[in-house]
C-alpha cells in the first residue's frame, strides 16, 4: 500500500511539472496550439481535450501529459485487477479466467507504456525509423489489449459487477491511450515513403529445402553431434554451413533419448532475455504427438522450435469456449516472447466446430516468425493477437474467422485451406481486429493460395466462403497477388452485423488470380477499396508494413520483402 501511495504521489508531481513547462514556456520546441486543435483529428476529440489544461503547448508538450496519465491508468488498472483476484472464491470460474487474461494483458500494458514514455520522454522531435516502428507498435498493442480483456469480461465473466466496473474503466483508459497513440504519430512518427518497386533481390534464403543452415561455435556444434548420433532426423534438418546463430540446442524426444520428454521442460531452461549477437536458444522436438499446452513466456527472447516436418511434430490440445476457456487462453500454443521463430511442426486444436471458439496457435510475439508450419483448428484457428508477425509456407485451417487478431502481420507463399463448418455457418478466412485508425495494424495475404480443404470441396456448392469480415471498427485486410480458388463468394467479403464498420474498414484486393479473384460482383461498402493500386499494395509488403529485413534476415527464413515482379 506504501509503495502504491508513493508511486501516486510520483505521478502527480510528475503531472504538475509537465503541466508547469506547458503553462510556462513550451520548452520542448514546435508551434504551441490549443487542445481543440490538437485534438480535432482524434478518434474521440470531445474526450481528447479533457486531457488536458486550457492552455495552448506543443504537440510534445501534449503527448508528454498524456503519456504521464496513460502509464498512471494503467497501473491503477493492474491494481484493480489484482484486488478483484484476491478475493478470490467468491468469484465464479468465468469470471476468474477472464480476470486472469485482463491482469495478464495489464502487465504487458504497463510495461509498455513505461517503454514508451521513456522513449518520448527522452527526444522531443521525430524519432528514427526504427526507434519509431517500435514505438508505435507497442501502443498500438496497447489498445489491443485493453479491447482483449474487454471482450472477454463481456462474454465470459458471469459476476455483472466485476464486469461492469471494469469495463468502464477499460472504456475510459482506451480513450486515454488512444489519445497518446495519436499524439505519438503526430509528434515523433516520421512521415515515411513507401518503396515501390518490385524488389526481386529481396529473398532471403537462410533455409533451403527445409533445412536449416546454422553457424555454430565448437561447444553447439558438440551438442549437435551428440543429438544427430541418437537421432536419425539430425542430418536432415540441421546444417553448418551457414546463417542463423545458436547459442544452444536441446533435443526433446518423448522416448527418453533426448534431453527431454516434453517441450516445457525444454523451454523452461532457455535462457532469459537473450540478445541477439548470442544467438537463438533451439529446442529441437522429434517426430511425435505432443499433448501438450505450451506457453511461452516473455523473457524467452531468441527462442527457436525445430520440429521434423508439418504432421510429423505435432502440438495438440482441444481447450475452446463451450467447455469453460476463454478464446485467449484456448491456445494450444501461446507465445509473447520477442524473435520467436517456430519451423516444421503442427500446431493443433482438436476441439472441432461444435465447440465454437478453440484456438491453435496465440502469438503476442513481437518479430515472431513462422516457417513450413501447420495451424489446424475450426473457429478462431490462428490468433495473431498483436504486434508484429510473419508466417511463411505455411497450412492454415479453419472455418470461421480463422485468422484473427489485431497484429501487424503478413502471411507470405502459405495455404489456406477452409474447412466444412458446423450446420448453418459461412466460412470468414479473416477478422480482423483494428479497432483505432491510428494502429499500424492489419492482415497482409501476400502470393497465397486458397483452396477449399477435402472435406469442404464436396460442398462447395451449398457452404459459402467469404475472404473475411470485420470484427472491429477499423478492420484492416489485403489480398495481394494471391490465388483464390473458385469457391470464395463472388462478394468477397462477409459483414459482421448489419452496417457495422463497412464505412471505417479497409479490404482490398490486388492483382489476385484464380476463378475466385474476379472483382466484378464484390461488396460495394465505402471501406472496400475500389481503386487500390500497386503503390497501396506496397504499403502491406515486408519491407513497409512489417519493417521486417534486419529482424527477418538472422532467423534464415526466406522471405519476399516486396511485391512479385
Amino acid at each position: 500500500m506504501a509503495a502504491s501511495k508513493l508511486l501516486s504521489i510520483f505521478f502527480l508531481l510528475s503531472f504538475m511539472n509537465i503541466v508547469s513547462l506547458c503553462i510556462a514556456a513550451n520548452n520542448f520546441g514546435g508551434k504551441a496550439v490549443p487542445p481543440e486543435t490538437i485534438c480535432a483529428s482524434n478518434p474521440n476529440p470531445s474526450y481528447c481535450k479533457t486531457v488536458f489544461p486550457n492552455q495552448p503547448a506543443t504537440v510534445y508538450d501534449f503527448g508528454l501529459i498524456s503519456f504521464r496519465k496513460s502509464l498512471s491508468q494503467s497501473r491503477k488498472f493492474l491494481n484493480t485487477i489484482d484486488s478483484y483476484l484476491q478475493q478470490g472464491s467468491t468469484l465464479s470460474q468465468p469470471t476468474l479466467g477472464a480476470l486472469q487474461d485482463c491482469r495478464f494483458l495489464a502487465q504487458l500494458n504497463f510495461e509498455y507504456l513505461t517503454t514508451s514514455y521513456n522513449t518520448v520522454n527522452s527526444k522531443n522531435q521525430t524519432l528514427p525509423d526504427s526507434q519509431a516502428d517500435d514505438c508505435q507498435t507497442i501502443l498500438s498493442a496497447v489498445l489491443t489489449n485493453q479491447q482483449t480483456c474487454l471482450d472477454g469480461l463481456q462474454t465470459t465473466a458471469t459476476d455483472s459487477r466485476v464486469k461492469d466496473e471494469l469495463s468502464l474503466s477499460l472504456n475510459d483508459d482506451t480513450k486515454l491511450h488512444s489519445v497518446s497513440l495519436d499524439l505519438f504519430n503526430k509528434g515523433w512518427l516520421p512521415n515515411r515513403k513507401i518503396k515501390t518497386t518490385w524488389q526481386v533481390n529481396g529473398v532471403h534464403q537462410g533455409f533451403r529445402n527445409g533445412r536449416l543452415p546454422l553457424k555454430m561455435s565448437e561447444r553447439v556444434r558438440g551438442i549437435y553431434d551428440s543429438a544427430r548420433g541418437r537421432h536419425r532426423h539430425g542430418r536432415r534438418l540441421l546444417q553448418t554451413e551457414e546463417s542463423v546463430l545458436v547459442s544452444d540446442i536441446v533435443v526433446v524426444s518423448q522416448d527418453g533419448s533426448g534431453n527431454f520428454t516434453t517441450i516445457n521442460d525444454a523451454i523452461n531452461v532457455a535462457p532469459n532475455n537473450s540478445v541477439v549477437t548470442n544467438g537463438y536458444f533451439l529446442i529441437y522436438i522429434t517426430e511425435g504427438v505432443y499433448q501438450e499446452y505450451v506457453s511461452i513466456a516473455k523473457n524467452k527472447k531468441f527462442l527457436m522450435l525445430v520440429g521434423d516436418g508439418i504432421n510429423t511434430t505435432i502440438i495438440t490440445g482441444d481447450h475452446n469456449v463451450a467447455d469453460g476457456s476463454t478464446t485467449f487462453n484456448s491456445a494450444t500454443l501461446a507465445v509473447v516472447a520477442p524473435f520467436f521463430v517456430a519451423v516444421n511442426i503442427t500446431f493443433r486444436n482438436t476441439a472441432g466446430p461444435s465447440k465454437n471458439q478453440a484456438v491453435a496457435m496465440r502469438s503476442g510475439a513481437d518479430m515472431s516468425t513462422f516457417y513450413s508450419c501447420s495451424f489446424e483448428g475450426y473457429q478462431d484457428t490462428l490468433y495473431t493477437h498483436s504486434l508484429r508477425q510473419f508466417y511463411r509456407e505455411c497450412d492454415i485451417y479453419g472455418t470461421v474467422d480463422f485468422i484473427f487478431g489485431n497484429a501487424a502481420v503478413v502471411v507470405q507463399n502459405c495455404n489456406l485451406y477452409p474447412r466444412l463448418p458446423k450446420s448453418g455457418q459461412f466460412n470468414a478466412i479473416t477478422a480482423q481486429g483494428r479497432t483505432d485508425p491510428n494502429q499500424n495494424t492489419g492482415t497482409s495475404i501476400h502470393n497465397c493460395t486458397v483452396r477449399p480443404a477435402d472435406d469442404l470441396a464436396p460442398f462447395t456448392g451449398t457452404v459459402k466462403t467469404y475472404l473475411g469480415r470485420p470484427w472491429k471498427e477499423y478492420s484492416r485486410t489485403v489480398y495481394l497477388q494471391s490465388f483464390l480458388d473458385s469457391f470464395i463468394n463472388p462478394a468477397g467479403w462477409h459483414e459482421w452485423s448489419g452496417d457495422f464498420a463497412l464505412t471505417t474498414l479497409y479490404y482490398a484486393e490486388y492483382a489476385n488470380t484464380g476463378p475466385g479473384s474476379n472483382t466484378a460482383n464484390r461488396v460495394t461498402w465505402a471501406g472496400y477499396q475500389l481503386n487500390f493500386n500497386a503503390t497501396d499494395a506496397a504499403g502491406f509488403t515486408v519491407s513497409n508494413f512489417l519493417q521486417a529485413e534486419d529482424w527477418l534476415t538472422p532467423t534464415g527464413v526466406p522471405f519476399n520483402s516486396g511485391l512479385l515482379p
